[in-house]
């Protein structure tokens, strides 16, 4: 499991099926990515996310 509490949100959010909110999450974490506040780890770990946890309807 990754050590960023924003991806743990992102999973939960999309076991729970909210697109919205999984779509903030994303947000949010790009805008880091973008500023260099973070060293991109977090985004790689939401991709991975991302590709292993479905949507749920």
């Amino acid at each position: 499991m990754s050590q960023h509490q924003s991806v743990q949100e992102y999973i939960a959010a999309r076991k729970a099926g909210d697109a919205d909110r999984c779509a903030e999450i994303v947000a949010e974490v790009r805008a880091r990515y973008d500023t260099r506040t973070t060293d991109g780890s977090e985004l790689r770990d939401l991709l991975d996310a991302n590709l292993t946890h479905p949507l749920s309807k």
